[in-house]
């Protein structure tokens, strides 16, 4: 007879996450038996041969319906479906540097271990927090200096049709601003005009001082979403900081286009110029976190919106949710005068609060 053992054998305990597999995939929508994750959750879906990064958007039928941030052509039915948790340490390294739409380099150079995790959607902000738009902020252009005054913590759009000089007005206003620090969104532009804009227009100076955010046209729309949030989120810690951030975004129509990508693909109806409800809710929550903020620093905010066609519904939401309009003349552009700044369909709404009363009286007699 075999003795009685005197102590109890533990098997520790292992956590696995819960995963699911994929069962359809139609046009930009992935659906999934798995895992139990909230809307605007990361997931990995990987096979033998590939994985890609996906956002979960919604559920159907006990499904979870998702959209992937990447090339999906390699996926296969039955493909495992993870939990996937990304964060991005920020930190004094990302000033000079060239990122995609999650963070991730783009400039061949590593990117350190260390940092402060950032949320990379920033919860809005407590309008009685504010401080007040009352300091002047010089953009280096004197069009806009002297009769479309800028104030520290104001948002404004670059209102123009294709081809009418604004990425070279944001240029102009990142090299010669007197902001602490540039952060500036290449959202769903072309590849080669993010590299001239690096290389040319920005120059080596300028990059010097800022974080360039480049997500090219041919990227997934969910990955030009995050990468107009990322921006902003990377704006809203260095303001945290202390630091007067010049932000700048091209283009806020592209982001939106990108949401009416999401939001159809999800299930959404569509409403004015098929632009479902959820692109309405977008731009706004974008827009806002620009400011100042009462414990110091601020975030000023110049995006650049496209117009294709007379009472564009984004152009009309941009101008609601904006504090003025830079409006670019066509007619100028052929005549090769740049910046072509149509001053008197421009307006600044916080000019007459940051300009003294002389300048203010300048303003009046010219316009």
């Amino acid at each position: 007879m075999l003795p009685t053992a005197d102590y109890v054998v533990t098997i520790p305990r292992v956590s696995f996450p819960v995963c699911g597999r994929l069962t359809r995939s139609v046009g930009l929508l992935l659906e999934s038996t798995g895992p139990d994750l909230p809307v605007g959750a990361l997931v990995k879906v990987s096979d033998r041969k590939s994985e890609v990064v996906c956002e979960v958007v919604g559920f159907r039928d006990e499904r979870l319906l998702m959209l992937a941030i990447e090339e999906t052509r390699q996926l296969a039915p039955e493909s495992l479906v993870a939990p996937l948790h990304l964060t991005f340490k920020a930190g004094p390294w990302i000033i000079g540097r060239v990122l995609d739409g999650l963070g991730r380099p783009l400039d061949g150079r590593p990117v350190p271990s260390n940092g402060e995790p950032i949320e990379l959607e920033p919860s809005a902000l407590d309008p009685m927090a504010r401080g007040l738009t009352d300091t002047q902020l010089d953009v280096g252009v004197r069009a806009v200096n002297g009769l479309l005054t800028l104030g520290v913590g104001q948002k404004i759009g670059v209102f123009a049709m294709p081809g009418v000089g604004k990425s070279m007005l944001l240029g102009m206003m990142a090299r010669g601003t007197s902001a602490d620090v540039n952060v500036i969104a290449l959202i769903g532009e072309r590849g080669r005009e993010a590299r001239e804009f690096a290389q040319d227009i920005l120059g080596t100076e300028g990059l010097a001082r800022s974080v360039l955010i480049v997500v090219a046209s041919d990227m997934p729309a969910p990955m030009r979403i995050k990468g107009a949030f990322l921006a902003t989120a990377i704006a809203s810690y260095l303001r945290a900081q202390g630091r007067n951030v010049l932000l700048l975004m091209d283009s806020l129509t592209r982001v939106a286009m990108a949401q009416r990508e999401v939001g159809l693909a999800s299930g959404e109806p569509p409403t004015a110029r098929g632009y479902p409800p959820s692109v309405f809710a977008v731009i706004p929550k974008l827009v806002e976190q620009a400011g100042v903020s009462a414990r110091g620093g601020s975030i000023t905010g110049i995006y650049t919106v496209l117009l294709h066609e007379e009472n564009d519904p984004i152009g009309e939401l941009a101008r609601s949710v904006l504090d003025g309009h830079i409006t670019l003349s066509r007619e100028l552009a052929g005549r090769g005068h740049y910046p072509a700044i149509d001053v008197l369909n421009s307006i600044s709404r916080v000019a007459q609060r940051v300009c003294s009363t002389e300048q203010n009286a300048a303003r009046r007699r010219f316009t």
